[in-house]
């Protein structure tokens, strides 16, 4: 009988590993052969591997993943002139700016983001690249990704609707139709990977309801059907967007979502702050799911999303960031924690509902994130086959003191809390703390670089 392979990896000695998929280990480890999880075990099964990632004192859980980004916005962190405006003269605001994003500031920009991600936990997200002043943007934050080793869904969003409700008003940032199909088309077949183990896939992402044209939005689902490829947008985001789509096209958001082909299996959508309950059993039946962000729906004022009542209609709920201009952080760990929080907030007492805890959280930001990206079982649990995706968070010191009966809460009720390890595909990208990529002082250079110019000149011209 030949002898099996010896494993790549193992991760082991975790206080509690959980799987997502009904398994908590104390003690527990994990192996890794070829990118995906080989086995899963209690201590003292370990297999001998070529190399070993220590997780004692830490909880060990399927890597996080963001289903919703606009990752070419940390060039423009907390830009002053704007930081506190409403969201349309927010967006209005920074229009000049995102005029100048090109292939270079495309990839810098992801790059950095990439990597901050992958400090707070995540090993795939989304990046909704949604203006196109410049061509192959999306170009460049896959060639980021590459290096910095982050699973990319790549969701090339598209805007050739200028509309009088405020908003973007730049005619760069404005696409015919025919190009933003193209486009499509040609980033789709040169690099969507349709495998279980894929790094790089494609979604076509028109922005918004009130950004795109019928014949876009049309034509993306239609492109989408034929490439087998997913369809993102912004969807119910505020009250606004109702009032144009009641203005314009005599429907609500959701009716209009539906009447363009987009109410199916295939689409995932982000925030839906403003969706009624009989919209929400509509969203579950179509298996369209949600990315809530509710960093960004605070910050800007937008609502909250009802993420219990969506969880118990059926409708896959995952977690977002949404762009740095709104958030202004990449972290998955600070995304999850406010999450708790607001789902505890609005689903008080009052409701007669079970209040969210740190599972629920959890479970939203890896298995039901997967099911947003049609990733179910290949991301987002720790099970032989799947990706071998996994985060070792240190639940020890000062800031853990007397955390001792449930570490899954702990983690975030305590903290804050940075990965210790952060393993894509069987790669550490987070080791110990730190990242393990060779460029990155020289990226965070050129971050600065492109980010005081553009900083530099929308001020003089503000």
């Amino acid at each position: 009988m030949t002898p099996a392979a010896q494993p790549d990896l193992v991760m082991r000695d975790a206080d509690l590993l959980v799987t997502m998929c009904g398994d908590e280990i104390p003690g527990g480890w994990v192996s890794v052969q070829d990118g995906v999880v080989d086995a899963v075990g209690a201590a003292g099964e370990e297999p001998a591997a070529a190399a070993e990632l220590s997780a004692r004192g830490c909880l060990v859980t399927p890597g996080l993943i963001n289903t919703h980004h606009h990752i070419f916005q940390n060039l423009m962190r907390s830009y002053a002139p704007v930081v506190n405006s409403d969201w349309l003269v927010w967006r209005e605001g920074l229009g000049p700016t995102w005029a100048r994003v090109d292939e270079e500031a495309s990839y810098v920009s992801a790059w950095i983001g990439l990597a901050e991600l992958a400090l707070g936990g995540c090993t795939t997200t989304s990046d909704h690249i949604f203006l196109h002043p410049h061509p192959r943007l999306v170009d460049g934050a896959i060639a980021a990704a590459r290096e910095v080793g982050v699973r990319l869904h790549a969701a090339r969003g598209a805007m050739d609707l200028l509309h009088a409700t405020g908003g973007y008003q730049e005619p760069a940032l404005f696409e015919t139709p025919d190009e933003i199909l193209a486009d499509f088309e040609r980033l789709a077949g040169e690099y969507h990977d349709p495998s279980p183990t894929a790094k790089i896939q494609i979604a076509f992402a028109p922005c918004s309801l009130m950004d795109s044209s019928p014949e876009v939005l049309r034509g993306a689902a239609e492109l989408a059907e034929r490439m087998d490829v997913r369809l993102h947008t912004h969807l119910a985001m505020s009250p606004p967007e109702a009032d144009y789509c009641l203005t314009h096209y005599g429907q609500r958001p959701i009716d209009y979502f539906e009447e363009l082909g987009w109410a199916h299996s295939r689409s995932w959508v982000a925030h839906c702050n403003s969706v009624t309950s009989d919209e929400i059993g509509r969203l579950a039946r179509w298996g369209t799911g949600v990315a809530h962000c509710p960093s960004s729906n605070m910050l800007l004022g937008l609502g909250a999303a009802p993420v219990g009542e969506m969880l118990r209609a059926g409708v896959h709920v995952g977690l977002g960031c949404d762009g740095s201009g709104a958030t202004d952080h990449a972290s998955l760990w600070l995304e999850a924690r406010a999450a708790l929080l607001l789902g505890r907030l609005i689903e008080g007492a009052a409701t007669g509902h079970r209040r969210m805890g740190a599972r629920d959280v959890l479970e939203i930001a890896t298995v039901g994130s997967a099911a947003c990206l049609g990733r179910s079982g290949e991301l987002g649990v720790l099970a032989p086959g799947a990706c071998a995706d996994l985060v070792a968070w240190p639940l020890e010191g000062v800031r853990f003191a007397g955390a001792w009966t449930d570490p899954v809460e702990a983690w975030l009720r305590c903290g804050p809390v940075d990965a210790r390890h952060t393993v894509v595909g069987g790669r550490a990208i987070v080791r110990n703390g730190a990242l393990e990529l060779p460029k990155l002082d020289e990226m965070l250079r050129e971050h600065e670089r492109i980010s005081r110019s553009w900083q530099a000149s929308a001020l003089e011209t503000s």
